[in-house]
């Protein structure tokens, strides 16, 4: 059975076909990618792959059986391009698609959800096979700003002591390789998310405990943490989508007591703990 991953090249497709290899063949995994030439380190067949070009697409799905769509990075031409694929896939003849789509998309207020929703849709009367993987947040979406934070002294955000469920990358990854592999899945929507929820305060406390300084948590309000994260260099747009994620956060979008990752996984999610050792060394 031939499996193709799309944005192989990116963070969460590296990882997921890391973890397929471990659980088929390479010769069975084709990467889908912009950039071939970012793919030579893959060590599998690389093919052609661009959203935005519907007239290439059937072209590269052709003997693919099952395709793991991860979700376009270009917020606001996602549905577009979502279709885009799911078209391609029917008439190049897969017969399975298993899509990286957001916790609770259909009742969240986020402002990431409607094109995730859209794309939901579209894959439901589409006619094929599909497997909707709701990943919550990933814990390095927050880790990633711990460098910084220690610098300023302070960690921000405008998620108040709302809780969230994330998981890392790598865990997601794996349970899309388990269910890429594994069969029962057709036709299901998992939410995704982690197995201890926590707060920002709590990562805060998190962070002051492995590097022995404090660094406090400190709430703003939505505007001025989008206006913070510009001036450190964020595009507006992306800032102000990270600023709606945190206060939607806050009245309980990012938060899950579904345990349905750590199933699939067989393990326990990893602890936050974990990810805040690898950003504070």
């Amino acid at each position: 059975m031939k499996i193709a991953i799309t944005g192989a090249t990116g963070q969460l497709g590296r990882l997921a076909i890391e973890k397929l290899k471990e659980r088929t063949e390479k010769e069975n995994l084709i990467a889908l990618v912009r950039n071939t030439e970012k793919a030579k380190d893959l060590g599998i067949e690389t093919r052609l792959f661009d959203y935005a070009k519907p007239e290439i697409l059937a072209d590269s799905l052709q003997g693919i059986d099952s395709l793991f769509l991860i979700s376009s990075s270009e917020i606001g031409q996602r549905e577009t391009q979502h279709k885009n694929v799911i078209n391609a896939a029917k008439e190049a003849g897969v017969k399975w698609i298993v899509y990286t789509s957001l916790l609770h998309a259909s009742t969240s207020d986020m402002a990431l959800a409607p094109e995730h929703v859209a794309t939901e849709k579209a894959l439901q009367e589409s006619g094929l096979n599909f497997t909707i993987l709701r990943n919550g947040w990933y814990t390095e979406n927050y880790a990633g700003s711990i460098p910084g934070s220690i610098q300023a002294g302070a960690f921000i955000g405008s998620a108040e002591s709302g809780k969230i469920s994330s998981a890392t990358r790598e865990d997601y990854a794996e349970a899309a390789a388990v269910v890429l592999t594994t069969e029962g899945h057709e036709n299901k929507i998992y939410e995704l998310a982690g197995d201890i929820a926590y707060t920002l305060s709590d990562l805060a406390a998190e962070v002051s405990k492995q590097i022995g300084k404090e660094i406090p948590y400190v709430n703003l309000s939505e505007a001025d943490f989008t206006a913070a994260l510009v001036k450190i260099g964020l595009p507006e747009g992306f800032a102000q989508i990270l600023a709606d994620s945190d206060a939607k956060a806050a009245h309980g979008a990012l938060f899950s007591d579904d345990k349905t990752l750590s199933k699939l996984l067989n393990r326990p999610t990893t602890p936050l703990a974990e990810v805040v050792k690898k950003f504070t060394k």
